[in-house]
């Protein structure tokens, strides 16, 4: 459907970010009038505490105003992305953003110059109370932070970095057509049900004209992700990182022996992944299968249909065991309060997100279907990061309240090991093996298949660093190396199934993914205490979520009881892949 025939119950509201257009261009230009003022500040961060924390009120106000203005601009667009006035709202908050970047390009170098002892008296002050957890942060930057000049030339760059994602997101969104199946346009939201429509037909020809779509783009695409890709080298050795893995994950305090020993971990359970793709083969009545085949479930004939109002009432007793303040302000959000844009129109970004700002609503944009069991895992996943959001907000200042994608992905992949347990609980039949077959499904998509993603992202990037041509061959070869690793012997490519590393927008956030994998390790462990625990395991759970972003990630993780610097985590969660893989099969 077209954005205006959407009914407004179905659709967020946004007034919590700006009343409409009218306010947020005048807000937008408070904003732009506050840039002389962020000028001024200029050579005065480290002259005393009054000085230094009237730099950062102001800083922080004009931030807590460009995030608000900006998710609201983000949000609009996500929703209605061929609408020419949302494009001009879009561009008029990026070209003030770009302008209060580039006006406090002297900030973080003046910020770094400080010496330690200064700063350490200005955390006496009990003004610092707000700022702690920003201050001791930021300074970890301060090796990698560079000139003012330098850091100026790097505003300045800043909305060509970004660009190579915008595009992709356009063409992936807009420009290709993927054709149409039974009188039905092909999209990114139905392909879902296609590919997993017990028609085999329908199947390959989901399959087919997905991938011929990127096919026809394949040139430019790859020529996208290898800017893409350079851009995140460039940034890296510009900054003084290691490599662009280190720069990736710098900010979270995160070893790269995590990333690293994950892979390794998952590489050696391939024999539980194999046996996996056997058993989706054997349940087709083939030796192998096609891979249009694998996202078929292992159970036939087991139909759902949940309707909206119908997912909200099986999430609200799912997260129950959280409590009832966690129960009541979800469902509120999902349904009176408009926190969700639930269905898909043409314009509207694939997929689903969670995203907000400390002031509004912890907004979740879905594309729902009925028909699709998904689609109530994929709400009450949004459904974690926002009560993640809305915790953080409650409990942290502005500029300390936003946590980690490390933590994030612990938050969404909980509310879905929860809603799987309350499926096993309750079914029995056919229907629990279904739910124990997509259980298994997802396993395999955020703890396999991401960490795949996060190899050929290391790979590729690796190989730039070293200077290796980043061509379409390059890209082809290294993925189909990569498919034919991860699937096993019981799954055919076809000539066309490399092209998926094309078509994956995670690419364009490097090293992002793998938080997927570590998130649904963590989750695991988290959601077993709190479901076989008490009210100390809830509380623990829920002061992870309240800490927001005044810890680093693995410190916050292991306030709630996982240690994800060990490997401990990611090795119980392969466990649990291969006691759901003997469960199905009792159950067979």
């Amino acid at each position: 459907m077209q954005r205006n025939e959407q009914k407004v119950s179905d659709t967020w509201d946004l007034t919590s970010l700006s009343k409409d257009d009218a306010s947020f261009y005048r807000d937008l230009k408070k904003v732009s009038k506050k840039i002389k003022e962020l000028k001024a500040l200029k050579g005065t961060l480290g002259g005393n505490a009054d000085s230094f924390y009237h730099a950062l009120s102001l800083f922080s106000d004009v931030f807590m105003d460009l995030e608000r203005l900006g998710s609201y601009a983000f949000l609009k667009y996500s929703v209605d992305s061929a609408n020419a006035e949302v494009m001009k709202l879009l561009g008029s908050y990026e070209d003030v953003e770009n302008r209060v970047n580039e006006a406090l390009s002297f900030f973080d170098p003046e910020f770094m110059a400080i010496g330690d002892d200064r700063i350490r008296e200005f955390l006496r002050d009990p003004r610092a109370k707000d700022y702690k957890a920003y201050i001791r942060k930021a300074r970890r930057f301060k090796e990698h932070t560079l000139s003012e000049k330098e850091e100026h030339l790097l505003s300045l760059y800043s909305p060509v970095s970004s660009s190579f994602q915008d595009t992709f997101q356009d063409l992936d969104n807009i420009d290709l057509d993927f054709g149409e199946i039974n009188g039905e346009k092909l999209t990114h939201s139905n392909y879902t049900k296609f590919i997993r429509s017990e028609d085999e037909k329908i199947r390959k020809e989901a399959y087919t004209k997905l991938y011929a779509a990127y096919d026809r783009n394949k040139h430019s695409i790859a020529r996208i992700y290898s800017s893409s890709v350079k851009n995140d080298i460039f940034l890296s050795k510009a900054r003084g990182y290691r490599s662009s893995l280190d720069k990736a994950l710098f900010p979270d305090k995160v070893s790269e022996k995590v990333y690293r020993n994950l892979i390794k971990a998952v590489h050696s359970a391939f024999p539980l992944l194999h046996r996996y793709y056997a058993l989706k083969a054997k349940s087709q009545g083939k030796e192998k299968i096609k891979h249009y085949d694998v996202y078929l479930s292992l159970v036939k004939d087991v139909k759902v249909n949940y309707s909206y109002d119908e997912a909200v009432g099986i999430i609200a007793e799912a997260v129950s065991v959280l409590g009832t303040e966690y129960r009541d302000t979800l469902v509120k959000g999902l349904t009176t309060e408009r926190w969700v844009d639930r269905y898909e129109n043409f314009g509207k970004r694939s997929g689903a997100f969670s995203a907000g700002a400390y002031i509004g609503k912890p907004y979740i944009m879905t594309n729902y279907e009925n028909e699709v069991l998904d689609s109530v895992f994929t709400l009450i996943h949004e459904g974690g990061h926002s009560m993640h959001s809305y915790y953080s907000v409650k409990n942290n200042p502005f500029m300390s309240y936003s946590y980690s994608i490390f933590e994030a992905e612990v938050a969404s992949t909980f509310n879905e090991s929860i809603l799987t347990d309350y499926f096993i609980k309750n079914s029995e039949g056919d229907v629990k093996r279904y739910i124990v077959a997509k259980h298994l499904d997802d396993i395999v998509a955020t703890l396999f298949r991401q960490t795949m993603f996060a190899e050929f992202e290391l790979i590729v990037h690796e190989e730039g660093e070293k200077g290796t041509p980043l061509t379409l061959d390059f890209f082809r070869s290294v993925y189909r190396k990569l498919l034919n690793e991860y699937f096993g012997p019981s799954v055919e490519m076809l000539e066309e199934s490399d092209l998926e590393g094309l078509r994956i927008p995670h690419f364009y956030r490097a090293f992002y993914v793998y938080k997927y994998a570590t998130g649904i390790s963590a989750a695991l462990a988290l959601s077993e205490k709190v479901l076989n625990g008490g009210k100390k395991e809830r509380d623990d759970y829920l002061s992870f979520l309240k800490s927001g972003g005044s810890r680093y990630p693995v410190e916050a993780l292991k306030m709630a009881g996982v240690d994800m610097s060990k490997p401990e985590p990611v090795e119980s969660a392969l466990k649990h892949f291969e006691s759901m893989l003997d469960l199905y099969e009792s159950l067979s």
